[in-house]
């Protein structure tokens, strides 16, 4: 089932034009913005996004004018996965064509982080999500006693049973505008 909803996710992400991904990431962005868990975060753990998902860059470069301390995700074998500061100059492409930092970093540990923005492919209207299928962010937020959030296209919302192992995401932006 996550296979497939997987696939046909993908998919629509993958046929919006570059205007109708630039005004949801606008939006979106501006929500995130708003919101209070990012008015309160002084460190947020976010990801560097593949060319069909909602994109950070902006995100990550007006976070860290507000002063915010930017971190992102590094991965390792078995599902396990870790948050990192952002220094650009340490990035490289993963197996999964993601920049990664590469070389020395230091771990930040879960309770020092603040906020995590989760990226995902499909979300129910519970805020629990399929992601790439790694099964990392389910990982790492059974512990996690933080905020997260995440920022969606109306694509991605899908009904869908939960496994027993899903993580719900705590707040779920949704994009709400008419084209």
């Amino acid at each position: 089932m996550k296979k497939s909803l997987r696939k046909q996710v993908l998919q629509e992400l993958k046929s919006l034009s570059k205007e109708e991904k630039q005004s949801m990431n606008d939006w979106l962005t501006e929500q995130f913005f708003q919101h209070p868990f990012y008015k309160e975060a002084k460190t947020i753990a976010t990801y560097l996004s593949f060319p069909h998902e909602f994109q950070t860059a902006k995100l990550i470069e007006q976070a860290q004018k507000d002063g915010k301390t930017i971190l992102i995700p590094k991965t390792y074998p078995h599902g396990k996965m870790d948050f990192v500061l952002y220094e650009p100059e340490k990035l490289e492409r993963n197996s999964f064509g993601l920049l990664e930092p590469k070389g020395n970093f230091s771990i930040i540990e879960p309770s020092l982080i603040d906020l995590i923005h989760v990226p995902g492919l499909a979300f129910n209207p519970s805020g629990y999500r399929v992601g790439y299928g790694g099964g990392y962010y389910d990982r790492y937020l059974e512990h996690f006693p933080g905020h997260t959030i995440s920022t969606l296209y109306p694509c991605q919302i899908q009904d869908f049973q939960p496994e027993h192992f899903d993580i719900p995401v705590e707040e779920v932006l949704i994009y709400e505008k008419d084209f």
